[in-house]
């Protein structure tokens, strides 16, 4: 396990070291950006309002304070889980060129591939820790697509070294979640036998 600290933008040769169960520290832009904004662009065909592109997305539902013209503070902002935007998210990598993704647990086969071949990073942060987030967020400088309520609103933040965020999904497509379900099994496995064993006068 090694920590990387990125800065958007992020281009793809930052990326090429990271590998699955790394730490990254993100520093720069960072929108949410969660279920309807995804389906506005991939099934209705809707470009973001914001550019992305070398930057990074929140899976999240954000609590934000509303003080008047315009001016916004970030109260809390814990992830939601990322499965959700898996039918989405590789077309979405595609047509937005985003590189880090922030949610809860793992996500699947489309977000390997869209992080393979557009050179992405797919990133867990600890849940939990909303306030903590909220912390890190200096400023939210822009909200889109208002009209879909607070949680699915695109707020638009300079974060400084938000995180742990532990890398789930690499630029090569390599699946934290899935490597450990494999091992996670075959302890299972192991484990169901001894414990067999112990208890098979049990009729």
């Amino acid at each position: 396990m090694r920590e990387f600290h990125l800065t958007t933008p992020i281009k793809d040769e930052d990326l090429e070291d990271i590998r699955v169960g790394d730490i990254i520290y993100l520093s720069g832009e960072m929108v949410t950006c969660r279920d309807v904004a995804h389906r506005r662009l991939v099934e209705e065909g809707r470009p973001l309002p914001v550019d992305v592109r070398g930057k990074a997305i929140f899976h999240a539902g954000p609590i934000v304070k509303d003080h008047g013209n315009d001016e916004f503070e970030m109260i809390s902002i814990g992830p939601t889980t990322s499965m959700r935007m898996e039918l989405f998210e590789e077309e979405f990598i595609k047509q937005t060129g985003v590189k880090l993704i922030i949610g809860k647990g793992g996500m699947g086969k489309g977000t390997e591939k869209g992080c393979k071949d557009y050179k992405a990073l797919h990133l867990v942060y600890p849940a939990g820790n909303a306030v903590h987030a909220a912390v890190r967020v200096d400023r939210i400088k822009d909200a889109q697509w208002r009209d879909l309520g607070m949680p699915e609103t695109l707020w638009v933040c300079d974060v400084s070294e938000l995180g742990p965020l532990i890398v789930s999904i690499d630029a090569e497509g390599t699946n934290l979640f899935e490597k450990n379900k494999i091992e996670f099994n075959k302890r299972k496995e192991a484990a169901i036998e001894s414990i067999s064993k112990e208890v098979s006068f049990i009729k």
